[in-house]
């Protein structure tokens, strides 16, 4: 390769490892949100089958507020392997195109520039360190009035992921206030 080529392909390469440090930081950024739905079930009803929800996804109810219908849940949120491999798969990936253009550009020194794949585990421990972590969920039920009518005001607020899956795996009677 010529080096006007040389330089550009390796400006190309820092421009394309920028967005990498980003992705990795953000597999472990706090997605909390919160969830509302509106139902007829009576509260005995819906108590029981959301404690035993949170249960069997091992999460314990660490606070209840009975002057504000609320309870708190907790639960340990284990990291995945998949995401931890995939990261520092992606981050060798990176490191690897990186070394390969510097390899191209100073050939004296070829060695010193494959040291850098080594410094890919890094990203996989990093992101096991930091998502493994409490998760919290806060729950609370309200009666509502609708003209005659009265329904149950579901609140959550928790990890995105955690009130995706209570979505797909509870039914609800829903109505629309």
């Amino acid at each position: 390769m010529t080096l006007p080529v040389s330089n550009s392909t390796l400006f190309l390469t820092i421009l394309t490892m920028v967005g990498l440090p980003f992705f990795i930081r953000g597999s472990v950024k706090d997605r909390t949100e919160e969830l509302e739905i509106a139902t007829s079930e009576s509260e005995d009803i819906l108590l029981p089958k959301l404690q035993t929800y949170f249960e069997n996804r091992a999460y314990k109810a660490i606070a209840v507020d009975k002057d504000n219908n609320q309870v708190t849940f907790q639960g340990f949120v284990q990291p995945s392997w998949f995401m931890a491999i995939f990261l520092t798969f992606l981050t060798l990936l990176g490191l690897f195109s990186l070394a390969l253009v510097l390899v191209q550009l100073y050939p004296a020194i070829a060695n010193v520039f494959w040291l850098l794949l080594l410094l890919s585990p890094v990203s996989g421990v990093f992101y096991w360190k930091n998502a493994a972590r409490l998760e919290k969920v806060l729950l609370r039920i309200e009666t509502e009035f609708n003209g005659q009518d009265s329904y149950k005001l579901i609140t959550l607020i928790g990890h995105r992921d955690e009130l995706t899956q209570l979505r797909k795996n509870l039914s609800f009677k829903l109505i629309k206030p």
